[in-house]
């Protein structure tokens, strides 16, 4: 039923209703198609995104500063000259640290486990088409973490985090993790002293719900992967490195209290 045109606008929108929380959610997307682009461009845009293409990594890093306020960025995995991994790469080491989804043409395993190692939170084969694309997009736009990124860093014993760049440190050292290293790192340490579970250690690599790996709990697997991968990086620099200990099918806890803040 039509509502009475005696009512103003205002009185359309829920109570809590804000302009940041009507703002489209915006999409920067990255490709070398041009006729994909303008395909992206005009579909998102239909379902209610906000959509910047950029042809290369070249343009989108000359535009840098501009995106930081996105809420997703998009990577084709193919880009020429420099790769959709690399650029994600690049923007981290810039401090840009939006929602990263990889589009691929050519969905192999091996890529995809590369993609979510550099902590991107969705690989999609561009052939399951746009309806697939929108739902993964609308449920990665909510994860913006602006806590995170105004969090400076944080200390731990002889752990520093710097959340802004993504980089730890152990005595000083630049331990060189992934993306999706650190975040694990960063997890555990911001609840020292506390265990963490496999399924919330798997969300933070990805989103909350996300499904892969063989079986109903398949992903312990990745996960125990990815500890282990971690462990050997803290112990290359320091052989009796232990702070990350396991709780037998439940996850993991990072030994020591820790602090944060700002530089």
């Amino acid at each position: 039923m039509l509502l009475s045109s005696q009512h103003s606008a205002s009185a359309l929108l829920p109570p809590a209703a804000s302009a940041e929380s009507l703002r489209p959610t915006r999409v920067i997307a990255v490709d070398d198609d041009a006729h994909f682009r303008e395909m992206l461009r005009a579909e998102l845009t239909e379902h209610g995104f906000s959509v910047e293409t950029f042809a290369d990594a070249q343009s989108l890093l000359a535009a840098v500063h501009d995106i930081a306020d996105a809420d997703v960025i998009l990577l084709d995995w193919g880009l020429p000259r420099v790769s959709g991994i690399d650029l994600l790469l690049q923007l981290r080491r810039l401090g840009i640290a939006l929602p990263a989804v990889f589009l691929t043409g050519r969905p192999f395993t091996s890529n995809e486990s590369l993609a979510f190692d550099h902590g991107a939170l969705d690989f999609i084969d561009k052939a399951r088409g746009i309806s697939i694309l929108v739902q993964r997009l609308r449920l990665v736009a909510g994860i913006k973490t602006p806590e995170t990124l105004r969090e400076r860093f944080l200390q731990c014993g002889k752990l520093l985090l710097k959340p802004h760049v993504s980089r730890a440190f152990w005595n000083d050292t630049d331990v060189q993790l992934t993306l999706g290293e650190f975040k694990i790192v960063h997890l555990l340490a911001r609840n020292a002293g506390h265990h963490v579970t496999y399924r919330d250690i798997y969300d933070c690599l990805h989103y909350r719900g996300f499904i892969a790996g063989t079986g109903e709990n398949g992903y312990r697997t990745n996960v125990r992967s990815a500890i282990k991968r971690i462990r050997g990086k803290f112990r290359a620099y320091d052989p009796s490195f232990a702070e990350i200990e396991n709780y037998t099918a439940f996850g993991y806890v990072w030994g020591r209290g820790c602090g944060s803040g700002s530089s």
